[in-house]
Parts: C-alpha cells; sequence; structure tokens
C-alpha cells in the first residue's frame, strides 16, 4: 500500500500477541481430549479475579484513568482535548467458558490497551476521550445470563437482578463481586458514549470460506435462552412396566428431538437449535430418571420467526405433559434479546479502515452474541470480526487466530478508533 492516509496507524504486532498470551497464563489449563493449552477463567472466579487485576495494570502503565462500576465493569480512560466531548467506546470482555482459548472477548480488550499504547507512542492527540471497557460476565455460563454486565450497564437489565442471580453452588453476583473486590463505587448505567467499536474473532468460517481476514458486522441475530425441568418419577429399572414409568429422561430426548425437526423443517427461518446443558437425576444406571433439566439455546436473524419457535415449542411442551402422564415441565427464562442492527455510518468507517490498510473485507451478520449488541441501544455501534483458524472454532482449545490476523484486526480497530474520535 502507498501513501496511506495520516490517519491510519498500526499496532505493535508483537507486543500485542504478548498481551494475549501472557493473559492466556491466567486460568490456564491442559486440555485432555485436545492435548492443548486452554483457558478456564469463569466470570467472578479467582482467576477472572486476577485477570482482571492484571488488565487494569496494563491500563495503568498505559497511562489510563481506571475506574469499576457497581457490576464489576472497568473502563480505563484516555482524555481528548475536549472534556466536555462524548467518548468513543471500545472493548469486550475476559470471563470465559470452561473451555476456552485464548482469543474470544480478549483480543477486544487488549487490542482496545494496544491502540492506546501507539497512540501515545506517537504523540497523537484527539478531541473526544477515548475509552477501554472489560464488561462482566459476557458469556453467561456461571450466572445464566449472558452479556450481564452490558446489559446492566445499557439500561437493559437492573442492577438488583443482576446482583441477585445464583451460580449452580448458589453463590450470588453481588457476592462474588464484593469477595473478589470488583464491586466498585461508580455509577453501572453508562452515559452514552459518541460510538462504540468492538473487535473480536469471528468465531465461525465465513471470513476463511470467503478468503478474507476481515468482516464488518452488519448486526447480530436474536438469542434466546431457557432452562427446561421435566418432573417424573424414580422407578426401578427392571421391576418397573415400561407403560407405568414417568420418564423424565425420555421426555428430554424428546425435547430435543423436536427441536431439531423445528430446524430442519425450514419453517422457522435460519433458526438454529442447541441444548447445552443436559442432566438427570439421580443419574444411576438401574433407576429411571426422577428430574431432567436442560437449557435451549435459540438463534434467529428474523425476530417473527423467532417468535412462532418460542410459541411452537411452548405448545409442544405442553402436548408432552398431557400426553405423559406422571410428568410436569416448567421453563424459566435466562436470556432473551432481539436481532439487533449496527449503524451504518460505523461500519463504513470500519470499511474505510480497513481498505485504506489494503485488507480485503466483507460484511457479515454475527451469530453470537456480543456486548455491542447492549450498548448499541446506547449509541452508534458496529464490529470488526477477525479470521479465525479450525473453521473457526471457538470455546474450545482450539480457537485459534494467527498474530498476523489478530494485528491486523487491530490496525483497522486502531484507525477507526482514531477518526470516530477526531469527529466533531
Amino acid at each position: 500500500m502507498t501513501n496511506p492516509a495520516p490517519d491510519t496507524i498500526t499496532v505493535d504486532a508483537d507486543r500485542l500477541w504478548r498481551s494475549l498470551m501472557d493473559l492466556a497464563e491466567i486460568g490456564a489449563y491442559d486440555d485432555e481430549r485436545t492435548g492443548l493449552r486452554g483457558v478456564n477463567r469463569l466470570a467472578l472466579t479467582d482467576a477472572d479475579a486476577a485477570g482482571r487485576r492484571q488488565v487494569i495494570a496494563w491500563m495503568e502503565d498505559a497511562g489510563l484513568a481506571v475506574r469499576v462500576d457497581r457490576m464489576g465493569n472497568i473502563y480505563g480512560r484516555r482524555e481528548g482535548t475536549d472534556p466536555t466531548a462524548a467518548p468513543v467506546l471500545t472493548g469486550s470482555h475476559i470471563d470465559s467458558v470452561a473451555t476456552a482459548g485464548a482469543f474470544d472477548g480478549c483480543l477486544g480488550v487488549l487490542g482496545g490497551i494496544e491502540v492506546v499504547r501507539t497512540l501515545d507512542e506517537r504523540g497523537i492527540v484527539t478531541r473526544r476521550p477515548i475509552e477501554v471497557g472489560v464488561f462482566t460476565e459476557e458469556e453467561g455460563v456461571r450466572f445464566g445470563t449472558d452479556m450481564l454486565g452490558s446489559a446492566v450497564a445499557a439500561g437493559r437489565l437492573t442492577l438488583g437482578y443482576a446482583h441477585g442471580l445464583t451460580d449452580r453452588d448458589g453463590r450470588t453476583l453481588g457476592d462474588e463481586l464484593a469477595r473478589t473486590g470488583f464491586d466498585g463505587p461508580a455509577d453501572v448505567r453508562l452515559d452514552p458514549p459518541y460510538a462504540y467499536v468492538e473487535c473480536h474473532i469471528e468465531q465461525g468460517p465465513v471470513l476463511a470460506e470467503n478468503g478474507v481476514g476481515i468482516g464488518v458486522v452488519t448486526g447480530v441475530q436474536g438469542i434466546s435462552w431457557q432452562e427446561i425441568t421435566v418432573h417424573g418419577r424414580a422407578a426401578h429399572a427392571g421391576t418397573t412396566p415400561t407403560r407405568l414409568r414417568a420418564d423424565a429422561g425420555l421426555a428430554a430426548a424428546e425435547i430435543i428431538v423436536r427441536l431439531r425437526a423445528m430446524v430442519d423443517s425450514g419453517e422457522y427461518g435460519e433458526l438454529r437449535a442447541t441444548v447445552g446443558h443436559l442432566t438427570v437425576h439421580p443419574d444411576l444406571t438401574n433407576i429411571v430418571p426422577a428430574r431432567a433439566e436442560l437449557t435451549v439455546d435459540l438463534r434467529n436473524p428474523d425476530d417473527a420467526a423467532m417468535a412462532r419457535a418460542e410459541e411452537d415449542l411452548s405448545a409442544f411442551l405442553r402436548e408432552l405433559e398431557d400426553a405423559r402422564p406422571g410428568l410436569t415441565l416448567s421453563t424459566r427464562r435466562m436470556a432473551g434479546t432481539a436481532y439487533v442492527p449496527f449503524d451504518e455510518t460505523v461500519q463504513k468507517v470500519i470499511a474505510g479502515a480497513a481498505d485504506d490498510h489494503g485488507l480485503a473485507h466483507i460484511s457479515l451478520l454475527s451469530g453470537a452474541g456480543h456486548d455491542a449488541q447492549e450498548i448499541a441501544a446506547l449509541c452508534p455501534t458496529a464490529m470488526i470480526f477477525v479470521r479465525g483458524e479450525h473453521d473457526g472454532i471457538s470455546h474450545n482449545p482450539r480457537e485459534y487466530s494467527t498474530p498476523e490476523a489478530c494485528a491486523r484486526g487491530v490496525d483497522v480497530l486502531a484507525t477507526t478508533l482514531l477518526r470516530l474520535a477526531d469527529q466533531d
């Protein structure tokens, strides 16, 4: 690329990579299934708290003024020349699932810090402040609600609701914030930023299939999470006739098969359905299950089709209960978000930055949920996707994006943030 625009900047790729690898050692474990080093840093565990402290140290070393709010969300602020101007916000999360890789969420946080380092080194001053955010419990795997910190910051969920959520051991989020020292004093409601841009690995194969390294994200599809509990009746596996059983495990299996049939029918658009958690009780070889618990994750870019799928699943649960004497079913809503379109103007700034860096890019919809979908309620928002390897696998120790791909994505982030931060 020749004669790049003066506001086209590149970051230190080696330093960015070292940050990613150093953070990955916090909560690291050896995964027996893959033989690889994985990350287990569930929200507000000791490992997550250690990771947070490391990120805060990096923020402070980069000259950022750090604040922590009552949800444990962390913000590092680099001032601009106009102290009254709304900031440009970037960031993501560092909490993980139990079998994670090094990049999900972390690239957006550490990439934001790397942008600040680069601006400082080049003596670049922006009109607007730039802030780097770290949101609490984005994954939702510990306290059952994803994008939790950003949802409270944006006002979709209340602080009281979030603080009262419990993990499977009965620990509340509020108590865990206090235990880890991240029950900060700052107001949790975020003042609307000027814009929000999040850099994230794609977590899918689309960029690789198209032979490009950068995705300009147009929005996030709708997400529905619920927990279904089936109550049956325990019985001896050898002495109880099949016709007299109220088998909670069988009912759970029928729900799973029904979900797949709904997806395959094509009646619900691009519906995706996953049962990611399933347990039966008492979980013994020779006892008919008395209770089954399962989670249902539905995704759909069409809100109307999603609503039909939810209604038809509810109808099937009622039919199942009526058809199986001795069974009762209950449901609990865990999370639900509608399709969120991203701001076209911010998308154009991202695309222009990629062009000026000489990077091929495509536009695509996100199949995964992100903090950006919550912050989009406050300000113009869009995302940058970075290509992953191994078919874009994520939530797995095989998750991988090359040092070059990560650096290119953060180059686009840096140029985008600089251009937005200099706007009137």
